[in-house]
Parts: C-alpha cells; sequence; structure tokens
C-alpha cells in the first residue's frame, strides 16, 4: 500500500517526468483544499482545488483525493490517468512547465469534455435500427 503523500513517477515523454503527489490541506478558517504537486526540474506546480458553494472536496461527501464541481465533473486524484489529463491540459494551455500555483477548477471542466469525447469515439457509433 502506498504512503500517503508520497511522490510518484509520471512519464509524459522520453524528455519529461513529472513527480507527484496529492494531500489534502486547510488552514485556520480556511477552506479545505486537494492539492497536486509536481516537481520537475526542481520547480513545483501545485494544482489546488479549492472547495466552494458547489464544488466540495474530501469530506462527508466523497473519498479523499476525490473533487467534483458543480457540473458534476469529478476526478480521482489518486489515479495517475487523472493527473495525466491535469498535465496535458496545464501544458496546452502554457501553464506548464512553471512553478507557482494553477487553479484546479479552470483545468476540471476541460479535462472531463476531452474525457467524454474519448470515450464516445472509444465506443464507436450507435447502431441503427
Amino acid at each position: 500500500m502506498r504512503k500517503k503523500g508520497s511522490l510518484r513517477k509520471l512519464v509524459v515523454d522520453e524528455s519529461t517526468t513529472y513527480l507527484w503527489s496529492v494531500r489534502h490541506r486547510h488552514g485556520d478558517g480556511q477552506p479545505c483544499e486537494e492539492v497536486v504537486s509536481l516537481l520537475r526540474d526542481g520547480e513545483r506546480t501545485r494544482i489546488v482545488f479549492r472547495e466552494g458553494p458547489g464544488r466540495p472536496v474530501e469530506g462527508g461527501y466523497q473519498p479523499g483525493g476525490y473533487v467534483i464541481d458543480e457540473h458534476h465533473n469529478g476526478l480521482n486524484l489518486n489515479e495517475p490517468g487523472s493527473v495525466r489529463a491535469l498535465v496535458d491540459e496545464a501544458t496546452r494551455r502554457g501553464l506548464l512547465p512553471g512553478a507557482g500555483q494553477v487553479d484546479g477548477w479552470e483545468l476540471l471542466r476541460a479535462v472531463a469534455a476531452r474525457r467524454a469525447a474519448a470515450e464516445g469515439q472509444a465506443q464507436g457509433p450507435a447502431a441503427g435500427p
């Protein structure tokens, strides 16, 4: 069983590898956050999902590491495929590589749309009568 918060390796291509982890955090009186930390070449990028109206994070609504928005788009941040989808979307937007913090909710909707489109293509056209 993997130790909570331990670094995992995500290989994007032959020249791009990230170390990543997921954790839950909150400060005094601050909303809860689920955070995906990405480390590459000494630079850390955090993809942050801050709890807010219609955007619950870990707690009584779902298991740790799972985020869902008001449109029912959700991701399990503990799955490498989910992290890869976030990395791909952040890269498309020019947010990676780079250090700093990224609003995960801004990426989530696009990731969910791409995944739904890919699932539709994988199923092929519906058979007619």
